[in-house]
């Protein structure tokens, strides 16, 4: 990749702050953060895989959704934490295409698993007695495959598109990862066709996972109403306001960031943002599937054989 008269061969991360202190409690935070998201969703996982209970095509989801956030949060959290503590702010031209590769792999992955997940609080609610029938073990497995193949076939669609820009500015990313947004403001012009590549995963990634998740709950909400009794209303839509809330605050992030024209980045603006559904999300997804979750609360007390009272 040529620039000017020579190749850029890396990028120069500029992180959050240059002042050594709050690098330092930067360093802090992020490890702290890190260090919830491994425990919070490698508990989940080794609680949906050790108890029958949790055998079941919702927890099949959440556990995969746990281990997608294992996998997103660890390709960029650990590189932040080093530009933190060191000197070095550097990352080679094909650590950038990796890690642009893989978070965006894995970002499409969740918005189509998110999708499925839909459609099984659908299923569940809709017919309940026919809902193991309707999610086979067949039909989850194929979901979360397709969610997988989906998501990185559409990775490689924009890393390549991307990483055949020509960079003839500064080879300094003014972001904590390398993203779209610090990307296209590195280049030296931005064809038309890119933009519409851009439109094309924005519709194809996130606006039809978007719609199918809208059908699903106007679906279940024609299901609840038809349910004649309050509690029974109020028990069906508690099954799904912790997807409800994860959906929220991962697809208004996703939007807010990518649905603009490339003209109107704010790079200060989308770093923040950013933070939030690679950093902190990840970390919140356990607690948000767990905390009112008796069924999880119930596992976790018979794995490390607690009292009911102490949970």
């Amino acid at each position: 990749m040529e620039r000017g008269n020579h190749t850029v061969t890396e990028f120069i991360l500029l992180g959050f702050s240059t002042d050594p202190v709050m690098q330092m409690v930067l360093f802090v935070l992020f490890l702290g953060v890190y260090s919830l998201t491994l425990l919070g969703n490698t508990t989940l996982i080794i609680l949906i895989c050790n108890d029958s209970r949790l055998h079941t095509p919702m927890y099949f989801f959440i556990g995969n959704l746990s281990f997608l956030d294992l996998w997103y949060s660890s390709v960029y959290t650990p590189k932040i934490l080093v530009t933190c503590i060191s000197e070095d702010k550097s990352i080679s031209f094909a650590g950038c295409l990796s890690q642009f590769f893989f978070s965006a792999g894995l970002a499409y992955s969740e918005c189509y698993l998110l999708a499925a997940m839909a459609y099984d609080r659908y299923a569940a609610i809709s017919n309940p007695l026919l809902y193991a029938q309707a999610m086979s073990r067949k039909l989850c497995l194929s979901l979360v495959m397709y969610s997988y193949t989906g998501g990185f076939v559409n990775a490689i669609i924009l890393t390549s598109n991307t990483f055949t820009l020509d960079f003839c500015g500064d080879n300094v990313i003014d972001d904590f990862f390398c993203d779209v947004p610090p990307l296209i403001k590195l280049a030296c012009d931005v064809r038309e066709s890119y933009q519409s590549v851009l439109y094309f995963l924005l519709a194809s990634n996130v606006i039809t996972p978007t719609l199918l998740i809208l059908a699903s709950y106007l679906f279940i909400i024609a299901a609840i109403l038809r349910i004649r009794s309050t509690q029974g209303r109020l028990k069906a839509f508690s099954t799904c306001s912790s997807h409800l809330i994860s959906v929220t605050l991962y697809y208004g992030s996703i939007l807010y960031i990518y649905s603009r024209p490339s003209s109107s980045y704010s790079l200060e603006r989308d770093k923040m943002v950013s933070t939030f559904y690679t950093v902190l999300f990840p970390m919140l997804n356990p607690m948000i599937y767990s905390l009112r979750n008796k069924d999880v609360k119930e596992a976790l007390r018979k794995l490390f054989k607690l009292a009911p009272s102490n949970i």
